[in-house]
């Protein structure tokens, strides 16, 4: 029998992990950096703030500058998995989502910039993951599987966007599964179809779509196998938590 320290798989999880906008303009590959911001229409300003606020930046800056003395600590650490919740599109497509405020993009140049902390897993099921279109979506989808790093909570169809992250351990499987909602900004229409690229939108929080969350989960969980749920929800800013969270 193994004992617990056996059974026991160390994970490395983060939230809201934003590479665009002015990040992007200081990396080896930027993006166009043209913005559809009411206040700002161009990334390279948000650059300009950084420097006036702290100094001159010398870039291109290393891909691992903005991971700072987390990356010692990571490695300190040695989780099996690094997963993060990636808010921010990696493509070069220029059709930002209309009627939104904000849009995070990252050039796939800059992918390294993730395999170099060695994430395992990108959470999409977010309310920046479509802010570049469709064609954005596929291509960070495209862009991430590529590089070797799986992707949850997103997909080129609903079956996709619906099902678990696997990740094989010593001691069975690990099963990712991440929602969005509607409260944390996402809008309705991203949500993934049979046939239509998106994201994997939970609509509301009632009770017949909990039980959905349930039944999902069961359909793909097999004796042995660890779950993690991933639920994007709520504003930003606050401290209340509601009943329904």
């Amino acid at each position: 029998m193994p004992t617990a320290s056996d059974d026991t798989t160390t994970l490395f999880l983060a939230g809201d992990v934003m590479t665009g906008r002015g990040i992007d303009q200081v990396l080896p590959s930027p993006s166009d950096p043209q913005l559809y911001e009411h206040y700002i229409r161009h990334a390279g300003i948000y650059v300009d703030l950084a420097e006036e606020r702290s100094g001159a930046i010398d870039y291109p800056i290393s891909l691992e500058y903005i991971w700072g003395d987390a990356l010692a600590v990571l490695n300190q650490k040695s989780p099996r998995f690094r997963m993060i919740n990636l808010e921010t599109a990696i493509t070069t497509s220029s059709q930002h989502w209309p009627g939104k405020g904000i849009h995070y993009r990252m050039h796939p140049g800059n992918i390294e910039l993730l395999t170099t902390a060695g994430i395992d897993a990108c959470i999409l099921a977010n309310n920046h993951s479509m802010d570049w279109g469709f064609a954005g979506l596929r291509e960070t989808v495209r862009t991430l599987t590529d590089a070797g790093i799986t992707v949850s909570g997103a997909g080129n169809n609903l079956r996709e966007a619906a099902s678990p992250a696997i990740f094989e351990t010593d001691t069975g499987r690990l099963l990712l599964f991440s929602y969005s909602t509607p409260d944390a900004g996402t809008p309705v229409n991203w949500a993934a179809k049979k046939h239509r690229p998106g994201i994997n939108l939970l609509k509301t929080l009632f009770k017949r779509d909990q039980h959905k969350v349930i039944e999902t989960i069961v359909e793909h969980r097999k004796p042995g196998d660890r779950v993690i749920l991933s639920l994007h929800w709520g504003d930003n800013w606050g401290y209340h938590i509601p009943d329904t969270h």
